[in-house]
């Protein structure tokens, strides 16, 4: 098969929509204003800020160097890194496989819900609509008997915008499908968020949500839902990143594009939840109930309390339809890079073009989602699934990668350097001490945290049989899946691997253990495999001056 120059992005304007869209997803509208509420209020800001600062950005600026020096997939990324370590990539593949095929369904359900603002199909019981009428969730956790026509149809039109999408490449497809979407997200959610500042109770909503609770510092719970506000919903830890900065070409700001990348992020969360309260306040005036009363979040917040909400505004139509076209909006962009890390893998493992790639993923990513969560049983599949895969797949993987890549390969160094050689604003030791040191610890405590609960009380009071294969099974799955994968020989050469470099100890400073450790290479850690070499599967990467690889599409 002839090698091809591999995609890139036409401008880094193109990769920066592109990694918002990534990030900017269902969670930042339904999740952050709920945690931050139930954190602390306005005081919950600071350690949200500082795990921006010390895992957030430090994980994502990790991401975007390992993409763009490697130049390939995530599971190509880590193998030619270290052979071994490509498992990793294909673990973070079937996370994305697994997320992607219960996240096209709740976007499904937004699209529904699109048509029925016009109307306020729901009447007077959002919540009996929702749940009984539209998706039809009345048996038992664990057993399907039926089809949900309404969700099933709707389905197959989202997986054929998004595989159009990604049919049509990096520059033609997925670049403008975001140049397209996030402007309108914004625009959108500005108006809603104008709007709902000048509804009834919008004051006493807003004074809840920000008003601080200075003592809740002190409770190590909110820390660890700082922590993970910032790490689920920055798109880290399940190849996505790696994946989009592997297009960019070798002069790209690496750190200064994670900079605006998670600023961007992190200020739209602050506008859902201005907004979101804003509504939630005059939900409490309506009802004369405090705002407590009302706070939800997740698919309760969106498909049950929002509908109620607009039922009882004036143009509650016109304000419906805004709000479920920005879900549309931001689960669109967000479900194209979950896939887009599935084709590329797929599409450099085996050497098949990209419309034979997508028609492979989108083909079983729709039967799936169809078969399992379409279904009167997939509301509460989609709850575990998203729970587990969440809580034992991505955290878990993240924390394997830091260890791999900052422990045991000591390659932080290597990595710094690669984003100081074409960044504005260059890394520093604190770089190499959050990754090597604070987010392992950081990410080790959320997953003790979360064993400890699980083990004292069945996640939503499921059976322990459901939970067994609904959510440790499909956690433990994707794990499998991942090292099943990686043990398979590679159909086309491995993508091609960086020219040798002189060690980098002295521009990192070379400092000691994963802060700074001694040149891979020069001891007894695997170091890069020189090109063209048995490890290195291929020959090097060109010398353009663009940075474009060959061999590698």
């Amino acid at each position: 098969m002839s090698a091809q120059p591999r995609e890139q992005w036409s401008t880094r304007a193109g990769f920066l929509f592109a990694a918002i869209g990534s990030a900017v997803g269902l969670g930042n509208i339904w999740r952050f204003p709920a945690v931050a509420y139930d954190a602390g209020g306005g005081a919950f800001l600071l350690p949200y800020l500082i795990a921006l600062l010390t895992a957030g950005i430090p994980l994502l600026i990790l991401e975007y160097t390992i993409g763009r020096r490697y130049r390939a997939s995530a599971p190509g990324s880590f193998r030619r890194m270290w052979r071994p370590a490509e498992a990793l990539g294909w673990w973070q593949v079937a996370i994305c496989f697994v997320i992607a095929a219960y996240y096209s369904v709740i976007l499904a359900w937004a699209v529904r819900y699109v048509g029925f603002s016009v109307n306020l199909s729901w009447g007077d019981d959002p919540n009996g609509y929702f749940f009984n009428e539209f998706l039809q969730a009345e048996g038992e956790p664990g057993t399907i008997t039926s089809f949900v026509p309404g969700v099933a149809w709707t389905l197959l039109a989202v997986w054929l915008v998004a595989l159009v999408v990604l049919w049509l490449g990096v520059r033609r497809g997925i670049e403008w499908c975001n140049r397209i979407f996030i402007p309108l997200l914004v625009a959108f959610f500005l108006i809603l968020v104008v709007r709902a500042l000048t509804l009834d109770g919008a004051l006493d909503g807003l004074d809840a949500f920000f008003r601080p609770d200075w003592g809740a510092l002190t409770d190590s719970g909110v820390w660890i839902a700082a922590y993970g506000q910032i790490f689920f919903s920055l798109s880290v830890g399940f190849g996505a990143m790696i994946t989009y900065a592997s297009y960019l070409n070798r002069k790209a700001d690496l750190t200064g594009s994670a900079l605006a990348v998670s600023f961007s992020n992190c200020s739209f969360e602050l506008l859902a939840g201005i907004g979101v309260f804003a509504v939630l306040g005059f939900m409490a005036a309506q009802s004369g109930v405090p705002v407590d009363d009302v706070v939800s979040e997740g698919i309760g917040l969106a498909f049950v309390a929002f509908p109620q909400i607009v039922s009882q505004m004036p143009a509650g139509a016109f304000f419906g339809v805004l709000f479920f076209a920005s879900l549309v909006a931001a689960g669109l962009t967000s479900l194209i890079s979950l896939v887009q890390v599935i084709v590329a893998a797929v599409q450099e493992h085996t050497g098949i073009s990209r419309t034979r790639a997508v028609l492979i993923i989108g083909g079983a990513l729709t039967v799936t989602s169809t078969g399992l969560f379409a279904t009167d049983g997939g509301l509460y599949l989609i709850d575990a699934a998203d729970h587990f895969i969440n809580s034992y797949g991505l955290t878990l993987a993240a924390l394997a990668v830091l260890i791999t890549v900052s422990w045991y390969l000591r390659k932080l160094p290597q990595q710094q350097v690669e984003a100081d050689s074409s960044s504005s604003v260059r890394l520093g030791a604190w770089w190499r001490l959050c990754l090597g040191v604070i987010t392992p610890v950081v990410l080790g405590w959320m997953m003790v945290d979360s064993l400890t609960g699980e083990f004292q009380e069945n996640y939503g009071g499921f059976p322990t049989s459901f939970l067994l294969w609904g959510g440790w099974g499909v956690a433990a799955g994707a794990l499998l899946v991942g090292v099943l994968l990686s043990l398979l020989p590679w159909k086309r050469d491995d993508p091609p691997t960086p020219e040798n470099e002189p060690a980098p100890a002295t521009a990192a400073g070379g400092a000691a253990g994963a802060t700074g450790a001694a040149p891979p290479g020069t001891g007894a850690r695997p170091a890069d495999p020189p090109a063209g070499s048995p490890d290195a599967g291929g020959a090097g990467r060109s010398s353009d001056d663009d940075g474009t690889t060959e061999g590698s599409r």
